[in-house]
């Protein structure tokens, strides 16, 4: 059985402020692009086994609007600090380490590690696009090979991708 991997880059945040980074919040234009996103995820007709996001307070706000539309209360959301800037090494562990039972799992995080996990798993020559990977509210989605653990490079097909 084949997986999917989607990726969801959080949306628009604040600037930096006397705010540590992790808390910083989605501004209106942010929220209006995660919303626009929610739309495209519930057109899809597919629903994630699994989301998990950034304990980031954006990427959080982000999953919170993104979860309803896709059949999850946000209650279920699930929060793991290796979406949080700790590295492509650290997102492909937590990949690594989900059960053999989820087929298709959102996550929401953060670029570089995002933008990174794509051209990892996808390759940029197989790439139909160019420029910036993964702006603000972008959202991907990857079919992987049929386990969670053995993800090599360029192993994955991209399948759709939506800028907001």
């Amino acid at each position: 059985m084949s997986r999917e991997l989607w990726l969801l880059r959080h949306g628009e945040a604040e600037q930096f402020t006397t705010k540590a980074d992790v808390d910083r919040n989605l501004t209106h234009h942010g929220e209006h692009e995660v919303r626009h996103i929610a739309k495209t995820l519930h057109k899809t007709g597919l629903r994630p086994d699994a989301l998990i996001t950034s304990p980031a307070a954006r990427a959080y706000q982000t999953a919170r609007l993104v979860a309803p539309t896709l059949g999850w209360d946000e209650t279920a959301l699930a929060a793991d600090s290796r979406l949080y800037f700790q590295g492509l090494v650290a997102v492909k562990t937590l990949l690594a380490e989900l059960p053999p039972s989820l087929g298709r799992v959102l996550l929401v995080g953060h670029n570089p590690d995002f933008e990174n996990l794509l051209l990892e798993l996808v390759g940029f020559d197989n790439l139909r696009f160019r420029g910036d990977l993964m702006p603000t509210a972008t959202w991907v989605r990857i079919e992987l090979p049929d386990d969670w653990q053995h993800l090599a490079a360029e192993c994955g097909t991209l399948l759709a991708r939506e800028v907001p």
